[in-house]
């Protein structure tokens, strides 16, 4: 990769319910270092699509480092694929299930290192409806406890964790999908329907084990019922899910239609409820440095 003058640094300065000053001194500086211009963008959740974009074109950077949880690096690369820039990832979120998946180490400075290195991936990207993943999506429970999270006051993992019981109590799972690829549709019923492009979630449950993030398919994966000792496996990294807690399916693309309602979610972001979902892996590649 070649060698870079400026770097655009995105933050949201309220991921992880943390103050960011002292980090962006340090990235700042780090980028010093590399002889390199650093500059500074805050997201404020009001058209940051549209002024990141401004942004880019009016200073021209060689890459963007994103400082924030998934929601922050889905907003870059809804920017950047359209820019062909690589992004950097410096883990600054509730969850930071992206930065998981990548085996980012949690360390810093060697979060830096890499961020501001020349290795690189190229990473599938998918298209749902008229948004992209890059992580996973689901239809179901874990969005409705995202909803519930969004809602609260308290950040982090203990603020996810203090919704857990009421999510559980108010939830009208099972719920009912219909899922068609390019084969037979088939009907099912469950408490979760993700859409994985990687492996975990950021709480660390392996609910797609043999999933690749660049092999151009995604995962459907159909969880059929609240079984704790099986939620409990997930989290012990095994290389196969238990077929009556969970039914995989890979492919290209896919429509779900649900026969009520359903709460979603992308990458940690609650979309609202929906009845029919479109997904499809997209032609384009989002040049992640890794």
């Amino acid at each position: 990769m070649k060698d870079f003058n400026k770097v655009l640094i995105v933050v949201n300065p309220i991921s992880g319910g943390l103050d960011k000053e002292e980090l962006l001194a340090t990235i700042k500086k780090a980028i010093l270092d590399k002889k390199a211009e650093p500059f500074l963008f805050k997201t404020t959740g009001k058209n940051d699509t549209e002024k990141l974009n401004a942004k880019i074109k009016e200073i021209q950077p060689d890459r963007i480092l994103s400082v924030g949880g998934d929601g922050t690096i889905k907003l870059c690369a809804e920017v950047i694929l359209n820019h062909e820039l690589p992004l950097g990832i410096i883990p600054a979120g509730s969850a930071n299930g992206l930065a998981l998946n990548l085996k980012l180490p949690g360390n810093l400075k060697e979060q830096l290192a890499i961020a501001l290195g020349a290795q690189s991936s190229n990473l599938d990207v998918l298209q749902i409806n008229n948004e992209i993943c890059l992580h996973l999506a689901d239809l179901g429970i874990n969005a409705e406890l995202i909803r519930n999270y969004e809602s609260s006051n308290i950040r982090g993992k203990f603020g996810y964790l203090l919704q857990s019981v009421p999510t559980l109590i108010r939830s009208k799972y099972p719920f009912t999908f219909e899922i068609s690829t390019v084969d037979n549709p088939i009907e099912r019923q469950g408490i979760l329907l993700a859409f994985a492009n990687f492996n975990k979630y950021g709480t660390g449950a392996n609910i797609n084990p043999q999933g690749k993030p660049d092999d151009g398919i995604f995962e459907i994966i159909i969880f059929k019922s609240f079984d704790v000792f099986e939620i409990i496996n997930t989290l012990r990294n095994q290389q196969k899910l238990n077929p009556a807690f969970a039914e995989t399916i890979s492919t290209k693309e896919a429509k779900i239609t649900c026969k009520k309602p359903v709460a979603f979610q992308i990458d940690g972001e609650y979309l609202g409820e929906k009845e029919e979902i479109f997904i499809k892996t997209s032609a384009n590649k989002l040049k992640i440095l890794s």
